[in-house]
């Protein structure tokens, strides 16, 4: 049996639900490099990438165009992230990053890419029907992980009220596709959120505006 063929195999089966080894390895990776990106650690990016893949291998195994194509959308701004902060003026000697609010121009920058961005990918999905089964969450998903990683790669606090967003979609899709292990990970993912948003929120009332700002656009 090839390595693929293995993730893509069930490992055993919950309540009825088959729970596939690409499923469950790749969201525990998406869960550490959460838990990693909490902690402002730099290992957040390679991790993500690493998730990417298998879970790119999952969803690309079981046809859901737009989910595969999320993964390859982590794996690529994973990369560009690490760069980001590696690069970043004010990055701690942890491997670390200064963290900060998005401006409210920042905000709407954020919001109106990711409105146009659907619109347009739910209209390339609709127009080719082989590339999604559903085009408009499917979509939203692709859109919406791009804006999160990019707000998560600058620092800003809202990436994770953004991939909270994400996966209020992008689980329950997951999970009426065939892939359970995600509605276990949401739970988690929900809570790791709250933690890193308030984690972060303190972290960014003591770095002032002009220095989070210097740090987030090296």
């Amino acid at each position: 049996m090839s390595a693929l063929s293995w993730l893509n195999s069930e490992a055993f089966t919950v309540f009825d639900q088959h729970i596939v080894w690409s499923d469950m390895i790749g969201n525990t990776m998406g869960l550490i490099a959460l838990a990693l990106g909490w902690r402002r650690s730099i290992w957040t990016w390679p991790t993500q990438f690493l998730s990417g893949a298998v879970l790119f291998a999952a969803f690309a195994a079981g046809h859901l165009s737009g989910s595969a194509g999320k993964q390859v959308v982590v794996m690529l701004v994973a990369a560009w992230g690490w760069l980001q902060w590696t690069r970043g003026r004010q990055q701690a000697q942890d491997g670390s990053l200064a963290v900060r609010f998005a401006t409210w121009k920042e905000r709407g920058a954020l919001l109106g890419a990711a409105a146009l961005g659907t619109a347009a990918v739910t209209g390339l999905f609709t127009l080719y029907p082989w590339m999604s089964w559903n085009p408009l969450p499917d979509a939203y998903i692709f859109v919406g992980t791009i804006v999160a990683m990019y707000a998560q790669a600058k620092g800003m606090v809202e990436f994770w009220f953004a991939w909270l967003l994400v996966d209020a979609v992008g689980v329950p899709l997951a999970y009426t596709s065939g892939y359970a292990f995600s509605a276990f990970v949401y739970v988690v993912y929900g809570a790791l959120v709250v933690w890193g948003a308030y984690d972060w929120y303190q972290r960014s009332r003591t770095t002032t505006p002009a220095t989070a700002l210097e740090g987030a656009t090296a």
